[in-house]
């Protein structure tokens, strides 16, 4: 349901010929033009209000999407990345000694081998 009251042919019909009666036919146009006039002017408020509005509205998102952004910067998935390979290769590269040797003393001396 729109507040805005709905005008149909038969009433605009009905305030032109009131308004030639109350106004007279010399001084309608100017009438007409004033009435034009204001008509603008509340739709250039109207427009400016909206825009205000829409602005608010993209810079509120602008923030949740700030928030979304710091918060995947956070993740930083290659060093999670990283550190899986790692932890995957670490048996591989150093095997367990059941002895407790370094892996540096099993290495055979330079020149020896």
């Amino acid at each position: 349901m729109s507040l805005i009251p709905q005008i149909g042919l038969f009433e605009m019909v009905l305030l032109a010929a009131l308004a030639l009666v109350v106004v007279g036919p010399k001084d309608l146009p100017r009438l007409m033009k004033a009435v034009g006039r204001m008509f603008r002017q509340v739709r250039g408020l109207a427009d400016e209000f909206r825009a205000g509005l829409d602005q608010m509205a993209k810079e509120s998102d602008l923030e949740e999407l700030q928030k979304e952004i710091d918060a995947l910067k956070k993740l930083n998935p290659t060093d999670e990345l990283k550190g899986a390979v790692d932890d995957a290769m670490r048996p591989l590269v150093e095997p367990d000694r059941p002895d407790g040797a370094d892996t540096a003393d099993a290495l055979p001396p330079e020149g020896k081998a």
